[in-house]
């Protein structure tokens, strides 16, 4: 196992990321959620109910926090999974990270 690596013409080669097996659904469900923020914006500028208003923006939230724990998900099983395998120092790093990445999605 380890981390997947690609190379990208004229730099660096960079990690894969977890997500990239489901990217094009994120990509989706993101353009849906940018759909939905326009949406707002409309409402507001069309002087839309506040309830109304509150209540898209909760789904919109809904959606955002979906996708981010979908991310999140993927993340767990492949980068920290693949550094477990790998062992070390940046097993130890991709925990921490996870950890701090989930403490701040659940303060948020």
């Amino acid at each position: 196992m380890g981390v997947s690596w690609s190379h990208r013409s004229g730099r660096e080669e960079q990690p894969v990321p977890g997500y990239e097996h489901s990217k094009d659904d994120i990509v989706r469900r993101l353009r849906r959620i940018e759909g939905q923020v326009r949406g707002l914006q409309r409402m507001v500028d069309s002087d839309t109910y506040c309830i109304d208003v509150l209540t898209q923006v909760s789904a919109a939230t809904k959606a955002l926090q979906s996708v981010a724990l979908n991310l999140l998900d993927d993340h767990l099983a492949h980068c920290v999974q693949d550094a477990i395998a790998d062992g070390g120092a940046e097993a130890e790093a991709k925990v921490a990270e996870a950890s701090r990445a989930i403490a701040r999605f659940v303060r948020a």
